[in-house]
């Protein structure tokens, strides 16, 4: 897979490490050439050039990208970015970064935006996750706003404790994707039995958020 990203900085190249290791070839963009440097991602191209002028987007081949990632520190750039990467190039995919969580609305497909991620409200889900146990907690929003990521930590005193998977009816539109217990991560069988303690990962459209709580918070008479 062929993986742009605009914004050499920390959060730019911690992405491309993680691509790199996974042998994805990875193009990173920057405007200031002291962040650019081939020693600091060994195995990236890189080029100087500002993210938002179509000639160095045309210069980095961006309609051979299978990816782009909007990740500079600017929000204004990471939309008009994600938007001439789907209007003037046609990638299949975009990611951008949101710096300021009031400008979340506007990361949408009105922006070439397919997938928003707002690092101050990541942070606090994943401070929630931490600490909250019978909570449905938010990780992360897809196909704009259409599905979500949630996580919640099963109480002992809950009805799903010791419930069979296949023997609970989940809303609909909603799916167990993965469970964590004793610090282990595994995709969820039939056969799985729930445990106090087990921390639940849901893919669920919003609609449904109501329905899936109630099931979850419900609690042993």
């Amino acid at each position: 897979m062929r993986v742009v990203i605009a914004g050499a900085g920390s959060v730019g190249r911690s992405v491309a490490r993680e691509l790199i290791d996974k042998n994805h070839t990875v193009l990173l963009i920057d405007q200031n050439k002291d962040a650019l440097g081939h020693e600091r991602i060994p195995g990236a191209e890189w080029l100087l050039s500002d993210a938002c002028e179509l000639a160095g987007l045309g210069e980095a081949k961006l309609e051979e990208a299978d990816v782009v990632v909007a990740a500079t520190g600017d929000d204004k750039t990471n939309l008009v970015l994600s938007l001439l990467a789907k209007t003037e190039f046609g990638v299949p995919r975009t990611v951008s970064r949101v710096n300021n969580p009031k400008n979340e609305w506007l990361f949408d497909d009105n922006w070439g935006v397919d997938v928003a991620v707002s690092t101050p409200r990541l942070m606090t889900a994943l401070v929630e996750e931490a600490v909250e146990v019978g909570g449905l907690v938010h990780l992360m929003s897809f196909e704009r706003g259409q599905a979500g990521l949630m996580e919640f930590t099963v109480h002992e005193s809950a009805e799903l404790v010791a419930a069979r998977v296949g023997n609970i009816t989940f809303p609909v539109d909603t799916v167990l994707v993965a469970i964590i217990r004793n610090s282990r991560a595994f995709a969820p069988s039939a056969d799985d039995v729930i445990e106090a303690g087990d921390e639940l990962f849901f893919l669920s459209s919003p609609d449904q958020e109501g329905a899936l709580l109630s099931l979850l918070q419900a609690s042993e008479s």
